[in-house]
């Protein structure tokens, strides 16, 4: 069971991409912040239902796509885990315009152990050896888990037990796979269809770190493609938009 989790994380986009490419040959192509790696593609079907536009989906940490940006990766939307990324790209000369938040995350600690207590308490149990989450560097997820840590005083105290996951993804496959006992990870994860009936989770108290501002950018390197993303930047902070975000935990943009 917990091997088929991981193979539905890993192979999640193939499937979605093969899907959409089967409708239409050309596609503007979204790249998305990990955390987003099941709303996504429930937003990209709405939309397609809506407008008859497929999409390719790239997921990565929001560090890692920036970058991937820079070096000129053939992307045409990006939805980044803060606001951070977005307005480095803009400032560079990398987007349309500036950066538009379109939803606020939440953290969560998840586990898929019976026989612990997501709490932030259990982190320093006996229980548990390892604690999965975003590396800081490169997933706003992991800068989130860090501040939590630093607000409680409790990174210091579980900094060797510490796994760090290149993005929420494969912080989520840690946890699954049990090589952690327990991580941080999105809200948004934890309420998916996939995953809404495995482990136990916990909303972290958001006292305890910075407002998690998702931000979205159009990018200028592929013209032909602007007015795809235009419209799928429009549907995100549509009523239908919202709605899809908010079934997955996203605080809404007033």
């Amino acid at each position: 069971m917990r091997r088929n989790l991981v193979l539905i994380l890993i192979l999640g986009s193939f499937f979605f991409l093969k899907s959409c490419n089967s409708k239409k040959k050309d596609s503007f192509t979204i790249a998305a912040a990990a955390n987003m790696q099941f709303v996504i593609y429930e937003l990209a079907n709405a939309f397609y239902e809506k407008s008859g536009i497929s999409s390719e989906v790239i997921l990565g940490s929001s560090g890692k796509l920036t970058a991937q940006i820079v070096e000129g990766a053939p992307f045409d939307l990006f939805l980044s885990a803060d606001i951070k990324y977005p307005n480095e790209l803009f400032k560079k000369g990398f987007s349309v315009d500036q950066p538009e938040v379109y939803a606020y995350g939440s953290l969560v600690l998840w586990t898929l152990k019976d026989d612990l207590v997501p709490d932030l308490e259990v982190l320093t149990s006996g229980q548990v050896k390892h604690v999965a989450m975003g590396n800081p560097k490169t997933a706003p997820y992991g800068v989130a888990a860090m501040q939590v840590l630093n607000h409680t005083d409790l990174y210091a105290t579980i900094s060797s037990k510490i796994v760090y996951g290149e993005s929420v993804s494969q912080t989520n496959q840690f946890i699954i796979s049990q090589a952690a006992e327990i991580g941080f990870t999105s809200k948004s994860v934890v309420l998916s269809s996939q995953m809404e009936h495995e482990g136990s989770w916990e909303v972290l108290d958001k006292e305890l770190y910075n407002p998690m501002a998702q931000a979205m950018v159009i990018l200028n390197n592929r013209e032909i493609y602007k007015e795809e993303a235009v419209q799928f930047k429009e549907f995100m902070l549509s009523l239908e938009g919202k709605e899809i975000l908010h079934k997955f935990g996203y605080d809404l943009v007033e």
